[in-house]
């Protein structure tokens, strides 16, 4: 893995697909909560990079609604939450705001099941990212075989500098990412 002190470029991002598979996985608990929300519902990711980010979750009693259902507002919270990361990521290391969120819930996920979240940028301007999030079931039989639940649309205004006290924030996002 390949990582730099400067802010990413095009040519930068666009070597990530290249990165060694012996890369160090993203941070978990007890390497260190990348964030904190997700963190407490169980999600893990498994993939932070400027052109995706890819994390999983086990539907747990704490993410679900009454009806034993992954609860949407958590499923909105992993869309902004993933997109967020990915666009702090390609923009840079600048700090990001979501200016607007769309959650399309195409099936549900049950009590029990794990669903991976992916995302993936649309366009990514100095001003503003546009990023697709879809979350789908993962078949506990084969790891291959999924099902859409619902996709996202994120939309980030990314062109204002991170505050000081990001940079050991940075630094952690940097361990972690492939560059």
């Amino acid at each position: 893995m390949t990582t730099t002190n400067s802010p990413s470029s095009k040519s930068k991002a666009s070597s990530s697909t290249t990165a060694a598979a012996s890369s160090p996985s993203p941070p978990t608990a007890e390497k260190g909560v990348v964030d904190n929300a997700l963190h407490a519902l169980g999600f893990e990711y498994t993939l932070i990079s400027p052109e995706k980010v890819i994390g999983r979750l086990t539907v747990t009693l704490t993410c679900c609604q009454p009806f034993k259902v992954l609860n949407g507002g958590v499923s909105a919270l992993i869309a902004e939450s993933t997109a967020s990361l990915g666009g702090y990521v390609a923009s840079g290391y600048r700090r990001v705001f979501g200016v607007q969120l769309s959650t399309n819930h195409i099936k549900p996920a049950m009590l029990g099941e794990q669903v991976e979240a992916e995302a993936t940028p649309v366009r990514v301007g100095r001003t503003i990212q546009v990023w697709e999030v879809q979350i789908r079931k993962i078949d506990p039989s084969t790891s291959s075989s999924k099902v859409l639940l619902s996709t996202s649309r994120v939309v980030l205004l990314s062109n204002m500098e991170a505050p000081k006290e990001m940079k050991e924030y940075e630094e952690k996002i940097k361990k972690y990412a492939r560059l």
